[in-house]
């Protein structure tokens, strides 16, 4: 007989325990796997062994978001992965090919990996999910439960579970040392910024120290050179197939600020604060409605986020370019991190985070303690209660409390 499977997490709980990214916090994925008869509210199940795993679906497809090219280009590339390891929740008797069940409540927890491991690939932390405009980029992670019934083809459930990465949260302290870079256009002008932080969020406002200054070896030849304007701008670059052999690139400028200048460069040089909004993408629809989220994906107000996956990458600069007059333009392109979480939303995570951290204090990753199964054979006492039926006479009949 067909079995009916759902999984549920814990009482008014997400799947998701913890924060991916924070190994203090162990991340992990809690819940059961409930089994019941698919055809009859009563027919027994035939089950040899039943396991779950979450398992991440990454697919790219970098002309998608062009009506001409996407049906030119190379289909899309797929690739899918298991993320930790797969957990077998129940398998029949040695000597049995088969346990009949009229139900089954099997608890489990899932650990997600959160170490760097570079040389071991099991144990790299996984990526966000994360869906781009078009489908060009997308990440998403399912609960695949894997049901076999005796001689019968074997099934697979699929549950989907949005997974977020909370290791670029602005408030992190190293997120808040100042970065400082330089660049020199023909021996005669250099070209300093300072960033006072480098991770950012939607609406979290952009300042950058810039100075420009004279080379004091060639100072006459540099007192020339006239400095037209100055221009920020907040650069996107995605890398698709960036571990192949043919990775492509496409830039994408989310914001800019440019300041008019128009002065010949003093001799103590030139100094400015520039400064933007990061922007944030609009979540209402144009009735000003706050759409349902998709199942698979977070909702997250900026268009995309700092990660890299299996088959693309996601980068974020801040390019300062000053136009000058008697020499070559100079472009400083400064790395930064983009989290989707403002610098507000970062603090308040911090206290739910240091409050997850002491809880998986009493978990052992090794072994976890999980509530007994609870399996319902056909011939045990009040079996049929388990069902919400009774035998009346010599017939079944829904228990009525």
């Amino acid at each position: 007989m067909a079995a009916q499977v759902r999984v549920c997490g814990p009482p008014n709980q997400n799947f998701l325990v913890g924060y991916p990214g924070i190994s203090a916090t162990l991340p992990r994925i809690v819940g059961k796997v409930e089994l019941r008869p698919g055809s009859g509210i009563s027919a027994p199940v035939s089950v040899s062994f039943i396991t779950i795993a979450l398992v991440r679906r990454e697919t790219i497809h970098p002309s998608a978001d062009s009506v001409t090219k996407k049906h030119l280009a190379a289909p899309r590339k797929e690739i899918l992965d298991i993320v930790g390891r797969e957990m077998l929740l129940f398998r029949s008797p040695a000597g049995k090919e088969y346990e009949t069940v009229l139900s089954m409540d099997l608890p489990f927890m899932l650990f997600i990996p959160f170490g760097r491991g570079w040389e071991e690939a099991a144990r790299r932390i996984p990526p966000a999910s994360l869906q781009l405009q078009s489908r060009t980029v997308e990440t998403y992670y399912e609960l695949v439960v894997t049901v076999q019934q005796s001689h019968q083809d074997q099934k697979k459930f699929a549950f989907p579970v949005p997974v977020a990465r909370y290791d670029n949260l602005s408030t992190f302290g190293m997120y808040n040392q100042p970065e400082s870079a330089e660049q020199v256009s023909d021996h005669l002008v250099t070209l300093g910024i300072s960033l006072p932080r480098w991770s950012y969020g939607p609406f979290d406002p952009v300042s950058v120290y810039i100075k420009l200054s004279p080379n004091p070896d060639w100072l006459q030849k540099a007192k020339r050179v006239t400095i037209q304007k100055i221009t920020i701008a907040i650069e996107e670059e995605i890398t698709y197939n960036h571990e192949g052999d043919e990775p492509t690139k496409k830039v994408n400028k989310l914001a800019k600020q440019t300041q008019a200048v128009g002065i010949k460069m003093p001799e103590a040089g030139y100094c400015t604060n520039l400064g933007l909004i990061y922007p944030a993408k609009d979540l209402r629809d144009a009735d000003g409605i706050l759409p349902r989220s998709k199942p698979a994906f977070p909702m997250y107000n900026v268009s995309g986020f700092t990660t890299t996956g299996s088959l693309y990458k996601i980068e974020y600069f801040l390019s300062v370019k000053a136009h000058l007059t008697s020499a070559k333009d100079v472009v400083i392109r400064q790395p930064i991190v983009v989290c989707p979480l403002d610098h507000a939303g970062c603090k308040e995570e911090m206290d739910a985070i240091k409050e997850a951290a002491q809880d998986a204090a009493h978990v052992d990753a090794d072994n976890p303690m999980l509530p007994a199964p609870t399996i319902i054979r056909p011939h045990d006492l009040n079996s049929l209660r388990a069902l919400g039926m009774t035998m009346v006479g010599n017939q079944r009949k829904l228990v009525i409390e």
